[in-house]
């Protein structure tokens, strides 16, 4: 997903203070917002069993 993208749904969700955000800091509070693990792109999730994850393809190719 481009980073336009994501900027937009953060601002969509009403998220403040994500405009200097880099990709994965800006979708680990998109996760954080939604409730979610804020695990996009975090070394420690080498072994993602997040299925269903929305960022699964994005996180996939950075790992």
């Amino acid at each position: 997903m481009l980073l336009s993208e994501i900027r937009l749904r953060a601002k969509e969700m009403n998220l403040k203070n994500t405009a200097k955000l880099r990709k994965g800091d800006l979708i680990r509070a998109i996760q954080s917002a939604e409730g979610n693990l804020p695990c996009f792109d975090e070394p420690w999730n080498s072994g993602c069993r997040q299925y269903d994850c929305v960022w699964k393809d994005d996180c996939i190719n950075i790992l």
